[in-house]
């Protein structure tokens, strides 16, 4: 039996956008075909098992030919996968949603089609601008800002420079220039000086109203306004580029005054994470709150080890040193029969915050915590506390201090080892990205060890081709040497510098409120 193809629309770039049928969707998928527009969050929700496939354009670079996307559609469906095919703000709204659903019409497959908030209105209200308004406008035109060149669409290829004037056009400037309402133009960054002149051309009023919104909804939004004759020359000056929206017509002038955004402190920054994908969505999520890009660039992967059945009843001590030997420990637990009441009499020593929290979501209430969130300090921390024999739930290779110091004290201990730590691949795009962000964040030594694994050796060359195209020298792993390199601590540090790389930034708490902290110092005391 073949499959099923949902045509999703994840909204225009804020997580928070995406329905609750997407999020729905997204995580029961098998397959996912993801456009560049769609928000990184949106794929963390997906399966591990999940088969992510890149099936975007970028301007003027590469791009994943429209039958190609259909035809990977039908071959996953055909195999009997649910197929997610994820587009950036609505499927229908210039996004090829219809060409789409009727190649899988033509090939037999089943869809359904997820709508999604379009970035034409998303965009605009947070920038401040109502398309309608009373009394200046009561309806709204919704625009493709690219055009047809010979049979084919401006999208597919790589533009000329000063050739949008040269190009055929298939919009109506006459009826477009009468429309009593408001303009809104997608994808038109490029053409926005014809786009303005063509208007203004056919008789729309050059002194009207004109904003341009780049990457709305996003950490990186910027808004610019203008009259509709100086509209271009004013994005031109701010360097505003696509994604971006345009919006003609009186509402425009309302964006100095509906303005609502806060400034948020790491606006215009980009901030690459490297933790686990599973663990990264909240890090992510409150970098992204306070303004940054955040690229997803995780390096290690958590894999479960087989679980054996635990009585934990011998034990007068049980030591858990992450969130993830929590939830481990639970199913060794669950494994023989038991819950949270085979704790009971035995005390429990946490190593920060997040373990404890996880420990209390599971009903649990963490004996002991140390003021540093390191294995030194919890040794610190146990130093009065009477231990015969000890239980050390934890990764398979970690740092032997704590059962070493345990074991000089005379307590009989035992390592169980829940879950390993292994390389994720890291797509090369992902990769660069990171290599040229503004800061990056290391949160253990495992992340150091695999990053610098998926970086390898330079290419001969390719440092002096980067810092020839962005200005950025190289150094450790082919970082920029404009990235400031965060480190949670002192662990997480020595390991970076056995691999020729200086963090620049230490965290004092141990824990990723530790690692906002000291990043948002450290932003504050190199502002642009």
């Amino acid at each position: 039996m073949s499959g099923r193809v949902y045509l999703v629309g994840a909204g225009p770039g804020d997580p928070g956008l995406l329905t609750a049928r997407a999020l729905e969707l997204i995580a029961a998928a098998d397959v996912i075909l993801y456009d560049r527009l769609i928000p990184g969050a949106a794929l963390q929700g997906a399966r591990a098992d999940a088969e992510l496939l890149f099936a975007g354009k970028e301007g003027g670079g590469a791009s994943v030919p429209q039958e190609q996307t259909e035809a990977l559609m039908v071959k996953r469906a055909q195999a009997g996968k649910a197929v997610v095919r994820l587009k950036g703000g609505d499927p229908f709204v210039f996004g090829r949603g219809g060409e789409e659903a009727l190649a899988l019409r033509a090939a037999g497959i089943p869809y359904e089609v997820v709508p999604g908030v379009t970035a034409g209105m998303a965009a605009l209200a947070y920038a401040g601008i109502p398309v309608t308004h009373r009394g200046l406008s009561s309806a709204v035109a919704l625009v493709t800002g690219h055009t047809r060149v010979a049979g084919v669409q401006a999208e597919e290829r790589v533009p000329r420079t000063g050739a949008c004037e040269e190009e055929e056009s298939d919009l109506d400037w006459a009826a477009l220039a009468a429309f009593p309402g408001t303009l809104v133009f997608y994808m038109g960054a490029r053409r926005l000086p014809h786009i303005a002149k063509s208007l203004i051309g056919a008789g729309r009023a050059a002194s009207e109203p004109a904003a341009v919104v780049q990457a709305g909804t996003l950490p990186a939004q910027r808004t610019v306004t203008a009259s509709l004759e100086t509209i271009a020359e004013a994005a031109r000056l701010q360097e505003i580029s696509s994604p971006s929206i345009t919006v003609v017509g009186p509402v425009a002038a309302l964006a100095a005054q509906l303005s609502w955004l806060p400034a948020r402190a790491l606006a215009g920054r980009t901030v690459a994470v490297t933790r686990a994908r599973a663990q990264a969505s909240a890090l992510a999520g409150r970098l992204e709150a306070l303004g940054a890009r955040v690229v997803q660039a995780p390096v290690i992967r958590i894999r479960p080890l087989p679980v054996r059945p635990l009585d934990p009843a011998p034990y007068d001590l049980v030591c858990l040193t992450s969130p993830n030997g929590v939830a481990a420990l639970f199913e060794a637990l669950a494994a023989g029969g038991r819950d949270a009441r085979a704790l009971a009499g035995t005390r429990v020593a946490a190593i920060g915050p997040g373990t404890r929290q996880a420990l209390a979501e599971r009903g649990i209430v963490a004996d002991i915590m140390p003021e540093r969130f390191l294995a030194e300090a919890l040794v610190e921390a146990l130093a009065d506390v009477p231990v015969s024999r000890a239980l050390v739930a934890r990764a398979s290779r970690a740092r032997e201090v704590l059962p070493e110091a345990l074991r000089a004290r005379g307590a009989e201990v035992d390592v169980l080892a829940l879950y390993e730590t292994v390389a994720e691949p890291l797509p090369a795009a992902a990769l660069a990205e990171a290599r040229g962000a503004d800061y990056i964040t290391f949160t253990s030594s495992s992340t150091v060890r695999y990053f610098v694994q998926a970086a390898g050796e330079p290419r001969a060359g390719t440092c002096g081709q980067e810092a020839a195209a962005t200005g950025r020298a190289c150094q450790g792993a082919g970082l920029s040497s404009r990235a400031r390199v965060v480190s949670i601590g002192p662990v997480t540090s020595q390991a970076l510098r056995e691999h020729g790389i200086e963090p620049h930034v230490e965290a004092s708490r141990h824990d990723i409120d530790g690692v906002l902290e000291a990043l948002l110092r450290d932003a504050a005391a190199h502002e642009r």
